[in-house]
């Protein structure tokens, strides 16, 4: 029994003195490892006597736990005392200014930031989906069955697949998650659907991969008004503007009846005044969703209809910020960034404006 108290007041000893984790863990291996000097003790138990045996085993067990819940105890004092040390010298004045920042914000994102702040507050939230996606969510439950002229329209980039199984695509639209949306939620759903995607395509005012922000609402009695409705107050918000607007019969196939919208606008010199003159730009499709889509998805055109709609991000920035092309976005330039930039610390917003 001596040599249990001495070896628990060497350990004592040991675990008190140590100001270091890594030091308490060599502790911990030395004392209590599988080939530590407790375990060693405790091989011995074989070579006592039944009444020996009673005494000690007890005894090593009851050193052992003791051994642990000095290290334990040390070891969250030390962990304690790093912590407290990183949080005083980690410390910052709030009540300091804060500099100018380094970066800026792409407009890209900038835009988007916008678009999301308007449409949250018509109450849609937003949803996201995989930049890669499969041939029924990209194309046949959107009405395009196979064989359909339209999808040789995207100029889609198709990706190479294992025989035997189906090509994957990168998504030519952010309708696929229109589609995931109303196979996983049930009515009403009422969202915007930002993101990356993909058509083999670049020029002046095409990039191969460009951004989107697609809408989705379905519910019961949506009607084409309702379409117009959201579209007119989305444009006025966007440019900050009273902007006039006009709807032309058009044909997608995932919407029936289908419309691409028209924005007033002149070009003074290199700039466009979005909202003034006598020409019309198109710059967003839309329709009421497509029978056939809602049956593809689970929902019943019978109880519920729908609106949808696209733009281009992309574009809608070069519009408003005055960006000559579209290719130079892409270009990481920090020359174009610095000039076209946004600060980050400055939050869009309808109370103070979105730009």
């Amino acid at each position: 029994m001596s040599d249990i108290s001495a070896v628990k007041d060497k350990y004592a000893a040991q675990i008190d003195s140590t100001n270091d984790l890594r030091t308490l863990d060599d502790i911990r291996v030395a004392a209590l490892g599988k080939k530590g000097e407790i375990g060693k003790m405790m091989q011995g138990l074989g070579k006592m006597s039944i009444d020996e045996k009673k005494v000690m085993g007890p005894a090593l067990n009851g050193l052992k736990k003791d051994i642990a819940a000095m290290i334990e105890a040390k070891k969250e004092n030390l962990e304690n005392a790093a912590l407290d040390a990183a949080l005083a010298s980690e410390t910052m004045d709030m009540s300091l200014p804060v500099g100018a920042p380094a970066g800026t914000l792409h407009p890209v994102q900038q835009v988007m930031e916008e678009m999301a702040v308007i449409f949250s507050d018509m109450g849609f939230s937003v949803a996201e989906g995989p930049d890669i996606e499969d041939d029924f969510h990209n194309f046949t439950a959107l009405n395009f069955p196979p064989g359909h002229p339209a999808r040789d329209m995207h100029d889609t980039f198709f990706m190479t697949a294992p025989e035997g199984e189906e090509k994957k695509v990168l998504r030519t639209h952010t309708s696929p998650v229109q589609i995931r949306t109303m196979i996983n939620e049930k009515p009403p759903i009422r969202i915007i659907a930002p993101g990356r995607t993909y058509r083999c395509d670049s020029d002046q005012t095409h990039t191969p991969m460009f951004h989107q922000v697609e809408g989705l609402v379905i519910d019961k009695g949506i009607h084409m008004g309702h379409l117009k409705g959201v579209l007119m107050d989305f444009v006025s918000a966007f440019f900050e503007t009273e902007v006039d607007v006009q709807f032309r019969p058009h044909h997608f196939p995932f919407t029936e009846p289908s419309a691409e919208m028209d924005v007033r606008y002149e070009r003074d010199g290199a700039s466009i005044k979005i909202g003034e003159g006598e020409k019309w730009m198109e710059i967003l499709g839309c329709g009421m969703v497509h029978p056939n889509v809602l049956r593809a998805c689970g929902v019943d055109p019978e109880q519920y209809q729908g609106f949808a709609f696209g733009m281009g991000v992309d574009r809608l920035a070069m519009l408003k910020y005055g960006m000559p092309d579209l290719r130079d976005m892409f270009a990481g330039d920090s020359r174009w960034l610095a000039h076209y930039g946004f600060n980050p610390l400055l939050q869009a917003n309808l109370a103070t404006g979105l730009s």
